[in-house]
């Protein structure tokens, strides 16, 4: 395995291109924190990634399209997995179809995005970390796929609370990064509850949370 190029560096970890076994992949490294102690952030680590590694597992498992593990390396640091090189983030689709004011396509996207979090609900996935940043556009020639991605945060929990806090981190991530579209939270609402049937508990606990945090908001 050879890394080629760095193609993006966040605060947790490092994006390499490269292959493995032939095969063209994604590296993520997650580097070292010095201001942590070794064993504290060498525990930290290993957590992250398998959760990472048993939500995949677990998206597989309902047909939920993520991206495929080839190999995980804890020593290293290093989970290798399906690079989609042609892909754009969800954040990037969104600004394309807004500057073109084509708003069918959005409706679509929001149906689409729903949809798969309430796929997720309903089988106890709990992602931590719903950004339109981790959430990639896979074009094909038909359509496209929506793939999630970024599983470190990731958890299995049957409680309403974690799923409405999930719903939650979801919106606030909408209304900061796509703040000229509203709209964009309810319409995935509609879908996700038709794919989650069992989701009304998940979203009275979605609600106390949001008031929670406006009432948070408003003492600030």
């Amino acid at each position: 395995m050879s890394e080629i190029t760095i193609i993006k560096q966040g605060a947790e970890a490092k994006l390499y291109c490269g292959t493995w076994n032939g095969t063209e992949c994604l590296v993520k490294e997650r580097f070292v924190k010095n201001y942590r102690l070794p064993e504290l952030d060498k525990t930290l680590t290993k957590s992250r990634i398998k959760a990472e590694q048993k939500t995949i597992k677990r998206c597989e498992d309902q047909g939920i399209r993520v991206p495929k593990l080839y190999h995980v390396d804890f020593n290293e640091r290093k989970v290798y997995m399906e690079y989609f090189h042609k892909a754009i983030t969800a954040k990037e689709y969104i600004f394309k179809l807004e500057k073109s004011s084509d708003f069918e396509a959005l409706d679509l996207l929001c149906s689409k995005i729903g949809s798969i979090v309430g796929k997720f609900h309903a089988n106890n996935i709990i992602h931590g970390d719903l950004t339109t940043s981790n959430m990639l556009i896979d074009f094909k020639e038909d359509g496209y796929e929506v793939i999630f991605i970024d599983f470190g945060l990731s958890s299995y929990s049957a409680s309403h609370e974690d799923k409405g806090v999930d719903l939650y981190v979801l919106e606030r991530s909408l209304i900061s990064t796509h703040s000229s579209l509203p709209e964009l939270f309810e319409k995935m609402l509609v879908s996700y509850k038709e794919t989650n049937t069992i989701s009304t508990e998940t979203i009275k606990r979605f609600e106390e949370v949001r008031a929670r945090g406006r009432k948070r908001t408003m003492i600030g």
